[in-house]
């Protein structure tokens, strides 16, 4: 749970941009600009909830890719800055096949005002979800995922070949 939390919290802190006019707490390293830097992340976005989660969607190639963010400098700081009193010394995704394909990690974090326990920061959640591309779907006009992202069976159709037509 703490390797959890401290992705989760160290992802999200350390974002900047237009979604976001809070700026990243300092001393706290440039996550997102290290993640989108890093060999084997496809893409990375970010978004802000209506009930009030901020929200990263990172895709990786591969478990070694995500594993070798997990234990990168940018990332261990990160934890370190977040979660000065803590120990860090799981092996992360043991349970996770190497050969398991592109993943997909979806961290979400909704802050309140006084910190908790061993955080420099107040959390009142913190979510990392896995995810994998499932065959199929349609993408018209473009799509969420990186173009780096191939998808078995995905339909991709260009917005002009279905505007003005009927349905």
């Amino acid at each position: 749970m703490r390797i959890v939390a401290s992705v989760a919290l160290t992802l999200v802190l350390a974002w900047s941009g237009p979604a976001f006019a809070q700026p990243r707490p300092a001393g706290f390293p440039d996550v997102i600009g290290a993640l989108k830097a890093t060999p084997g992340c496809l893409g990375v976005e970010t978004a802000h909830t209506p009930g009030g989660k901020r929200v990263i969607f990172a895709w990786f190639e591969s478990k070694k890719a995500l594993v070798d963010w997990y234990h990168g400098d940018v990332h261990q700081k990160a934890m370190k800055t977040a979660f000065p009193d803590l120990r860090f010394d799981r092996q992360p995704l043991p349970d996770l096949a190497e050969d398991s394909g592109p993943i997909l990690a979806i961290v979400s974090v909704k802050f309140i005002d006084a910190p908790m326990p061993n955080t420099t920061a107040g959390i009142a959640s913190i979510g990392i979800e896995l995810y994998g591309p499932l065959p199929g779907g349609v993408a018209v006009g473009g799509r969420f995922a990186p173009e780096a992202l191939k998808v078995r069976g995905l339909r991709e159709i260009p917005l002009g070949m279905v505007q003005g037509q009927s349905r």
